[in-house]
């Protein structure tokens, strides 16, 4: 088969919520409907002892929460879907913004009872900047929460995008019968409680077919004739045009804990998702359907299988045919390296491959030569532009409490920063040891990693800080206040850049005004070599 044949049969796409609106159950019953997995837990129920596929860590199990993106790799109707689940939570919203960088679209979950909330409009803004084309489903209409109309509307103020329903709701929370899909007429019936796949789906020949009053009542028939009527009224046809360019959303509603509109979401999903695109880099747009090779690395995660100590490089590959135990360029190494045991996964579980295509989101074993950004090519120097890196904005100073295990605690502190969970920022003489976060939660995780991975056993102590901005300069004289009067906030992150971290905003704007030939700087892109730095 054809590498254009390839590229079309793939999907690749990340799930994106704020906590707690059913992200992680939706990513589960995805797998269900496509066979994946044949029967679902409850992701928090304490009944059954069995929580979400894609959430593998201990610490996960433990919150109820995503605090890391899993990868799942499943097969749907001829479609190879690639689903990257990402975290919910703020405070790992890093990691969220890393993995938009690896996908090709995005499934946006909503919370039918609470609507659009503070992290949907973050995460949604990332998409708009990308103009990632973008599915809502709206969950948890099994429960009494917004109307329908309410939440099309607020979607559309809220999170700046057009909508277009698909189906519609019949009811809600009690009262709630079913989906109606107002495209196919069909009706899919309501029934709780589901762990497996079953369906009770009626066909009607339009909306005017009396059997639809019928099935569902005559007063929520009239209901719901009226609510399509109103929705072709005020609502533009969807295209998919408008779609794939990020312009209008089409929107599902269901049930994700009882499987119910899951499969309407997954149908229409396989048929208009976008395919992989082309991706920017250094030497301009790298189109999927070129000949040779070429990806990048948009996550590390150490210890996926403690009992292996293994780590691994997610790679999401962008370009022409990645073959197993061939050698491949790394760019910034530049050294040829080849990978005789590539995988994609299942959440924690994962399968040896021979060949990967454009699309494809593959684990590569890591033995430190790897960093988030990394691009391999056939021979090429280019870099894959885009994966970002945030100033923190919350720190802690790492104290060692055992002495006899200071080699785990460096070991540790490299590999999970080297993971993007933190940065570390080293500072000489005195050898202090910071580390920075965008959210504080972020330390619970590493603290508890650091003790159960690596047998690290430390102490976290809290200093004052803004936020980390790298210092960009040419002559030491240009600095030279800040080295004066600023030394005990100067530090290096783990490549060698200057970092100022200062006490309050106020005292960043003075060191600006004191030292005018410095560039202060907030964001930067993980390829550190290239010093892609964008200006504060």
């Amino acid at each position: 088969m054809g590498i254009k044949k390839e590229i079309e049969k793939r999907k690749t796409f990340a799930i994106i919520s704020h906590p707690d609106a059913g992200k992680t159950t939706l990513t589960e019953k995805l797998l269900l409907y496509s066979g994946a997995i044949q029967i679902a837990g409850a992701v928090k129920s304490n009944k059954i002892k069995k929580t979400a596929t894609s959430d593998f860590m201990e610490i996960e199990r433990q919150r109820g929460i995503s605090v890391s993106t899993s990868v799942l790799s499943f097969n749907y109707k001829g479609y190879i879907i690639n689903l990257l689940d990402t975290p919910g939570h703020k405070d790992f919203a890093e990691d969220t913004y890393r993995t938009l960088t690896a996908v090709d679209s995005v499934i946006l979950v909503i919370d039918s009872v609470k609507g659009v909330e503070e992290q949907t409009r973050k995460l949604m803004e990332v998409c708009r900047m990308r103009n990632y084309p973008v599915i809502v489903f709206i969950n948890k209409l099994d429960r009494e929460g917004k109307e329908p109309i309410e939440l099309l509307d607020e979607i559309e103020k809220e999170l700046n995008i057009k909508v277009r329903p698909l189906t519609w709701p019949v009811g809600m929370g009690s009262r709630f019968k079913g989906v109606y899909n107002i495209y196919k007429s069909t009706f899919n019936f309501f029934k709780s409680g589901k762990t497996v796949v079953e369906e009770e789906v009626t066909t009607f020949k339009d909306l005017s077919d009396p059997d639809i009053d019928k099935a569902i009542g005559h007063n929520e028939a009239v209901a719901l004739r009226d609510d399509i009527e109103l929705i072709d009224t005020i609502y533009e046809n969807f295209k998919l045009e408008s779609y794939l360019n990020g312009d209008i959303a089409p929107v599902f509603f269901g049930s994700a804990v009882n499987n119910f509109g899951v499969k309407e979401l997954l149908d229409t999903f396989v048929e208009i998702a976008p395919c992989p695109g082309p991706r920017e880099a250094t030497c301009g747009l790298v189109e999927p359907s070129t000949e040779k090779f070429s990806g990048f690395v948009f996550k590390i995660h150490a210890n996926i299988d403690p009992r292996h100590r293994d780590r691994i490089a997610f790679f999401r590959v962008c370009s022409g045919k990645f073959e197993r135990n061939k050698f491949y360029h790394h760019v910034r190494l530049g050294r040829d390296i080849k990978f005789p045991n590539p995988a994609n996964f299942m959440a924690q579980d994962k399968s040896i491959i021979e060949e990967a295509f454009p699309g494809d989101v593959i684990g590569l074993y890591d033995s430190g030569i790897f960093k988030i950004g990394d691009t391999l090519t056939e021979g090429e120097a280019f870099m894959y532009k885009g994966v970002p890196r945030f100033s923190p904005e919350h720190f802690c100073e790492v104290q060692n409490t055992d002495p006899f295990k200071s080699k785990q605690l460096e070991k540790g502190l490299m590999q999970l920063t080297d993971e993007g969970l933190a940065q570390l920022f080293l500072q000489n003489p005195g050898n202090r040891r910071i580390l920075g976060v965008v959210g504080t939660l972020q330390f619970d995780v590493i603290k508890y990693r650091l003790l159960h991975e690596f047998g690290a056993n430390c102490k976290f102590s809290p200093i004052n800080g803004y936020k980390a901005v790298w210092v960009k300069f040419k002559n030491p004289k240009d600095i030279e206040d800040l080295t004066t009067y600023r030394y005990h906030s100067l530090f290096y992150d783990k490549n060698n850049n200057l970092v100022f971290i200062p006490e309050s905003k106020f005292i960043l704007q003075l060191a600006k005004e004191k030292n005018p030939q410095a560039e202060f700087l907030e964001n930067m892109e993980h390829n550190d070599e290239t010093l892609e730095l964008e200006a504060s």
